[in-house]
């Protein structure tokens, strides 16, 4: 039974296998185990002929059920160099990709489409002029509505 869910799994079912748990760093600042795993992470590998190699992830295979990582490769008889897919369950996830901010809400535990808060630099200077600027708005608006009243 288990391996006909593994095995014959349908392509939604299968992408959702290839999760990984994710780095002690990563556990307590999100407070999740695992994470799907996507291209551009950073992961290290645990178990296997590669432990110990890190690297940015490159491909995913839900065929081939495994992951890709930048210098995982072994070499043919003939001299020619292939991609290794590595299983899931030997990896571990060191740094996230950041570009998908839906995978980032969901793992804060925030709503999923949530607005992310806009980083922008806080120096005095911008501070001082958003004020002044603020300032000169009301006074605008104030004098206009006291024309308009006294015309009326």
């Amino acid at each position: 039974m288990r391996n006909h869910q593994i095995y014959y799994a349908t392509i939604k079912t299968a992408s959702k296998q290839l999760s990984c748990s994710l780095s002690k760093d990563l556990r307590k600042k999100y407070g999740k185990r695992s994470a799907r795993i996507v291209e551009g992470d950073t992961a290290r590998i645990v178990r296997g002929e590669f432990a110990g190699v890190d690297g940015k992830v490159t491909k995913i295979s839900i065929a081939d059920r495994g992951v890709n990582i930048e210098g995982v490769k072994k070499e043919k008889l003939k001299g020619e160099k292939f991609d290794v897919y590595v299983h899931t369950t030997n990896i571990v996830i060191s740094g996230l990709n950041s570009e998908d901010k839906w995978r980032i809400n969901k793992l804060e535990g925030k709503k999923a489409s949530a607005p992310r808060p806009v980083e922008t630099p806080k120096t005095e200077a911008v501070k001082q002029k958003v004020k002044t600027e603020k300032k000169d708005t009301k006074k605008v608006t104030k004098s206009k509505i006291k024309k308009g009243e006294s015309e009326e």
